[in-house]
């Protein structure tokens, strides 16, 4: 053994830097980080970054004045809210007038002004004053005809009518006049039928 070291290798300072130091595979291959906005890589999309800030000092015209005063729970920013609510007391004992009841009241014919029905007449006593009522009946009134050629104010159709078989000249006046069978001549029958071929000599 020469010495306090052993062999040909002997300290040295360094020349650069070592991989111990770095959490990243080197020095050699330094590439910027993809997170933040400080030393982001230029080739990748950046999000959107949000910021928090710090708390804003109440104004005063919203301050509460806290939880050292009771305020009713129905108390709100626009008046006191109370749902409906019923309370049962006790029977008045002062009189009061006799309303009419249920029974008392008709109201079947407010029903046609609510649905809708059907023409109805309905009949009535005759009233002891007949002075009032003394109305023309209907033969009092006269009317136009509305039938056949000569009406007031509507369209007539033409109109026929039927009279007597007349006897002039007729078989049914003398017998005498009818035609015989004699008194027709004999018809050809070449006349509705085909003709027959026809050789003369």
């Amino acid at each position: 053994m020469e010495g306090a070291w052993v062999g040909s290798w002997r300290p040295h300072p360094r020349r650069g830097p070592i991989l111990a130091e770095f959490s990243t595979p080197g020095p050699k291959y330094w590439l910027p980080g993809t997170t933040g906005h400080a030393a982001h890589d230029p080739t990748k999309d950046r999000a959107p970054a949000y910021t928090f800030r710090g708390r804003k000092c109440p104004a005063t015209d919203t301050c509460s004045p806290g939880p050292r005063y009771s305020i009713d729970p129905s108390i709100t920013k626009t008046g006191k809210h109370l749902p409906p609510t019923a309370h049962v007391t006790g029977r008045l004992t002062t009189r009061i007038n006799v309303t009419p009841g249920p029974s008392d009241y008709t109201t079947a014919s407010a029903n046609k002004h609510i649905f809708h029905t059907a023409p109805a007449n309905t009949m009535v006593f005759r009233p002891k004053d007949l002075q009032a009522f003394r109305t023309p009946g209907p033969g009092t009134y006269t009317l136009p005809r509305i039938l056949g050629p000569k009406t007031a104010y509507t369209r007539a159709e033409p109109c026929y009518s039927l009279r007597w078989k007349s006897q002039y000249q007729s078989c049914f006046q003398d017998l005498a006049k009818t035609p015989g069978p004699a008194a027709f001549d004999r018809v050809d029958l070449d006349i509705y039928k085909t003709k027959a071929p026809k050789y003369t000599m």
